[in-house]
């Protein structure tokens, strides 16, 4: 597989990591179902700045943040494949900087949230460090 292809698998597998993640957004959700946690997450809220946010806000806003960045990359991966494949494009530094960075997410996805996201970044990073290794 050559550079540019591996690149596009990279950012299709960005897309549906990204559309997997969307719909923890999209309502007032959680993984463990109803239970004391969630409750008290849309109960209790708290002044920030001259505003009332609950934990749920914040929850449900990081969520849909993360959600807007795996698109964001997908898109990028996808130009960036493009890029690939133009004489004399050097693409690697931006491809070793989403490796890293999906590294880094695969190993916090590991410590600290799910298998399934963890494998996403994982495979993800398993692609890119292949584009990486093709000549551009």
């Amino acid at each position: 597989m050559n550079r540019s292809l591996l690149l596009r698998i990279a950012s299709v597998l960005s897309f549906l990591f990204a559309l997997g993640h969307s719909p923890g957004g999209m309502k007032s959700w959680s993984p463990m179902a109803d239970n004391d946690v969630f409750r008290a997450m849309k109960s209790v809220a708290f002044d920030l700045n001259g505003t009332s946010r609950t934990y749920l806000y914040f929850y449900l806003g990081f969520g849909w943040t993360i959600a807007v960045f795996l698109f964001l990359q997908a898109i990028v991966l996808w130009q960036l494949a493009a890029l690939a494949k133009k004489p004399g494009a050097e693409v690697g530094p931006v491809i070793g900087a989403f490796l890293v960075a999906s590294l880094l997410l695969a190993i916090l996805s590991w410590k600290f949230i799910l298998l399934i996201p963890t494998l996403f970044a994982a495979v993800i990073a398993v692609v890119l460090g292949l584009a990486a290794k093709r000549p551009g």
